[in-house]
């Protein structure tokens, strides 16, 4: 090595346990819960989990914010950036902290070159280290100790699994988010949007002579959501990100539709005449097993003061539609306290999940029909507008309309 080269290098000679150990502590740290995060598929019960934090941290602050927007459409359109937006963060969140940790390592080994007569600050080594994590690879500054070329080769192919888990981790978690999506979707002809226990009941009684539910039909239905709640809960423990990714329109979420098959098959339990039970035990129990759990995942908390969902008046009223549709509920005692029971298995768990993540919670009837998301649509008005001017008369009201 020449005099000239020697002296355009400074080299970087200082070494420190603390910040060997630190920087291992926080690398282990954030691989393990990127492990329990994308990998393992199971929740993890522990006191302090990083993603669990980073969410607390991230979620909170953007729920306050979205409190301030008043119009309903905008704070649900502001809401529903978090999901997706909070994934990446996540990925880059792991990232910096692995970059971190890398430098701390690097700084407290030694033995680095910058080939300029700059010193060589620990900044400059958490800029190697992101270079090196990303491959980058400018050569400005080198290492030359045995120990940090090893652990720089290290930090490289760290870098490339950290880009296989981006490329592989975020498809999957779509492709989750699309299998509860078609189902929910489904709903909007079965039970309405926002969906409803007596709706859904009524929609699948008969319009003739004979009216009353198709118990193959009933059955058919309650094994299709009983397979939709086992595949959220799967989904939802293995991603707890996909809690947060909101449905496409507003007045519909898998909260909802949850809450539904709990509220339908809790009338099925409680004793309707003609109505076999069987399989509206399964899907109760799958359902109630999704709620509780999920409640979890989110990190609700028992609200002692949630609202009532169906006050006697209002029971009174889904007694008599289902009554004018061939459907006769168990009205005596012995009814009353069977769905009371039931609602109480599952309202507390519900309500507090969607206090914490700002969803509205269906109701158990409708007072007046409401359209389906299916009959609604961004042109109607202007098209029935264009219809009443041929008949030489005037809409009563304004064009335009937002179908989600």
């Amino acid at each position: 090595m020449t005099a000239s080269w020697v002296s355009a290098v400074v080299v970087n000679s200082h070494g420190s346990v603390v910040g060997i150990v630190l920087g291992l502590a926080i690398i282990w740290v954030v691989l393990l819960d990127a492990f329990e995060t994308v990998v393992l598929p199971r929740r993890v019960r522990r006191h302090f989990k990083l993603t669990a934090w980073f969410y607390r941290q991230t979620w909170i602050p953007w729920r306050n914010l979205a409190r301030h927007i008043k119009t309903a459409s905008r704070q649900q359109n502001f809401l529903g950036y978090f999901g997706p937006l909070s994934l990446i963060l996540l990925l880059g969140f792991w990232a910096a902290g692995l970059i971190f940790g890398f430098g701390l390592v690097q700084y407290g080994i030694g033995g680095h070159e910058q080939l300029n007569k700059e010193p060589l600050t620990f900044g400059k080594i958490i800029y190697h280290s992101g270079e090196t994590f990303f491959t980058l690879g400018y050569g400005d500054i080198v290492p030359t100790s045995g120990a940090a070329r090893a652990l720089s080769v290290f930090e490289a192919g760290m870098g490339f699994a950290f880009l296989g888990v981006v490329i592989g981790y975020i498809p999957v978690v779509y492709a989750s988010f699309s299998r509860r999506e078609i189902q929910i979707s489904m709903l909007d002809a079965r039970a309405g949007s926002p969906p409803s226990a007596a709706e859904l009941l009524v929609r699948l009684t008969g319009r003739s002579e004979d009216p009353g539910v198709d118990q193959t039909v009933l059955d058919e239905v309650l094994r299709d959501w009983e397979r939709w709640a086992g595949e959220l809960l799967e989904s939802h423990i293995s991603y707890p990100v996909l809690s947060f990714f909101r449905s496409q329109h507003s007045n519909q979420s898998w909260l909802g539709a949850l809450t539904t098959m709990l509220d339908v098959t809790s009338l099925v339990l409680t004793g309707i005449e003609g109505v076999h039970p069987g399989q509206a035990k399964l899907t109760f129990a799958m359902a109630r097993h999704a709620a509780v759990d999920l409640a979890q995942v989110v990190n609700a908390r028992y609200d002692p003061g949630a609202p009532e969902r169906l006050s006697e008046p209002d029971l009174a009223a889904l007694r008599e539609m289902l009554a004018s549709s061939g459907l006769r509920l168990r009205s005596d005692e012995y009814g009353r306290d069977k769905l009371a029971k039931l609602r109480s298995m599952y309202e507390p768990y519900v309500h507090s999940t969607a206090k914490n993540l700002m969803l509205t919670l269906p109701p158990w009837r409708f007072a007046q029909k409401t359209r389906d998301n299916w009959q609604a649509g961004p042109w109607d008005r202007m098209i029935q507008a264009r219809g009443l001017a041929v008949l030489g008369q005037k809409s009563a009201t304004p064009p335009g309309e937002d179908h989600f």
